[in-house]
């Protein structure tokens, strides 16, 4: 028999991670469990992150916000994808969009028809079957058709945000539905004797909180899941050494582009976040390949912009905490791990953790099944977002510096090694589970973009009428491009649609 429910949620920290899970818990437990968050305002929060990818729309359905008012609020612009430049070789470009390839709302057998026409010349450019490629070339945006006879049903888009205004946004709209946020700063965290449990935590002047389940969104630290359970770190700098990054916002001097810009350095790469009022900017990069002065240099040498800020340093270790979820603590954020920024998945990462904790709400006997299951769901996700990272690095031509040459000759995770070597072999495409993030087309964007071109095809698709498959493909790249030509410019469309903060007009 079930030990009885969960009555009290404490979230530790406040930030992005935090005020996402304070909102969704509410909303799913609404009067069943009280949830609580306790932040300080003398503990700074990262909040250097920008940009997102398609399912925080669902998120924010979720917990109920509207998406003008979130846009405005946000200063949001809209994401189609992100542009790549110099990670095949020095000179490469290459997009990454959101949507499918082809006609369908799924990727359906689109790359065994169009690798069949490549091998005979037939085939344009892979970007050039994409309606949010087509897009975001001319900087015009739309919205997503749910008729799957429209060139907009494969037109999917995600948000650039100020994540900081985000966080403030969400504890605005999480104290309008009753949230309490308790300020204070936590000194100790005590244990129950027996199983180790967090019973209550003690801030700076003398108060203590209990709950029956504690979220740590205390950043990198880990202040709980790590600092009191010792929970431990699975490092994985090996395959993704890159240790530092330096973000820093700078004036804006033309409109929004509708995607991110993904620039490879000598020792890693820029990014470039088009938001409504500013331009985010920022330099990942290996510290065992580049210094901290030369970083910054790259960084406000590329800006387009006059800086608007010192470049703001971070530090950290690509992985992951061996348990996500370890007895009555969940470790959502940078508490939980971190990948790097460079396909927009920090954001996504702790909206995946809190779904996967709803999905498995524990009672108050907290199981180890159930926790278990979680854990393994989680990482599992985590790693394949891992091994997609990682593909960027290794899948590549260069070798013009130290890093790029590490880069190109390391080994990588049995579980990459495959989906590359079968690729390679026959442009073949698969998907591990429903917990996958990333879909066949973005891994086939980013292959081929990088220069992993297949040695054959599967010949199943010889048998059909190659004649009428590449008419078909003709079509589809004209309709594609006539509807993105006809599509209303980004700004433009933002503010039709009420989405522009009226101070940045």
């Amino acid at each position: 028999m079930s030990a009885g429910p969960v009555r009290s949620v404490l979230i530790v920290g406040g930030g992005t991670a935090g005020w996402m899970a304070a909102a969704a818990i509410q909303r799913s437990v609404g009067p069943n469990a009280e949830v609580r968050l306790v932040e300080s305002a003398d503990i700074g929060i990262v909040g250097v992150g920008e940009a997102t990818v398609p399912p925080i729309r669902d998120f924010n359905a979720l917990i109920g916000l509207d998406e003008a008012e979130f846009m405005r609020e946000t200063r949001a612009t809209l994401k189609l994808g992100i542009e790549f430049k110099g990670w095949g070789t020095r000179d490469s470009a290459y997009f990454h969009p959101f949507g499918t390839f082809g006609p369908g709302p799924t990727l359906g057998d689109f790359p065994g028809s169009y690798f069949a026409l490549k091998a005979q010349n037939r085939a344009a450019s892979l970007e050039a079957y994409s309606i949010t490629s087509h897009a975001a070339k001319r900087g015009r945006v739309g919205a997503r058709s749910n008729d799957p006879r429209s060139a907009l049903s494969g037109f999917h888009t995600a948000y650039h945000f100020d994540a900081t205004l985000y966080g403030q946004y969400l504890r605005r709209v999480c104290a309008g539905r009753g949230i309490e946020r308790i300020e204070g700063e936590i000194v100790e965290v005590v244990q129950r004797p027996l199983d180790g449990f967090v019973d209550h935590v003690v801030l700076k002047d003398g108060r203590t909180l209990k709950a029956d389940l504690f979220i740590d969104c205390t950043g990198f630290r880990g202040l709980l899941i790590e600092g009191a359970l010792k929970a431990g770190y699975e490092d994985w700098s090996h395959w993704l050494p890159m240790n530092r990054a330096l973000a820093v916002p700078c004036a804006k001097v033309r409109a929004a582009d509708p995607f991110t810009s993904s620039t490879a350095e000598a020792a890693g790469w820029r990014w470039r976040i088009a938001l409504q009022h500013r331009t985010g900017n920022g330099h990942v990069y290996c510290s065992d390949h580049m210094d901290d002065d030369t970083a910054r240099e790259i960084l406000l040498a590329g800006l387009d912009g006059e800086a608007l800020a010192e470049p703001r340093p971070l530090r950290f270790v690509t992985g992951r905490r061996r348990k996500l979820w370890d007895r009555n603590v969940v470790a959502l954020g940078l508490s939980s791990g971190f990948i790097e920024p460079l396909e927009s998945t920090s954001i996504h990462l702790v909206q995946a953790g809190i779904i996967r904790l709803l999905q498995h709400w524990p009672d108050l006997d907290f199981s180890p099944v159930n926790t278990d299951g979680y854990n393994r769901r989680l990482g599992r996700e985590i790693e394949l977002i891992r091994d997609f990272v990682i593909l960027h690095y290794h899948a590549t031509e260069r070798d013009d510096t130290p890093f790029w040459r590490q880069m190109r000759e390391m080994s990588i995770p049995d579980s990459l090694a495959e989906r590359v070597e079968l690729f390679r072999d026959r442009g073949l495409l698969f998907q591990v589970g429903a917990d996958e993030y990333f879909s066949q087309g973005s891994w086939m964007a980013v292959m081929m973009g990088q220069g992993i071109v297949p040695a054959a095809h599967n010949p199943l698709y010889d048998y059909q009428n190659l004649d009428q498959v590449a008419a078909g493909f003709d079509r589809i790249r004209q309709a594609w491009s006539t509807t993105a030509d006809n599509l209303p410019a980004h700004e433009a469309f933002l503010k039709t649609n009420a989405m522009w903060a009226e101070e940045t007009v």
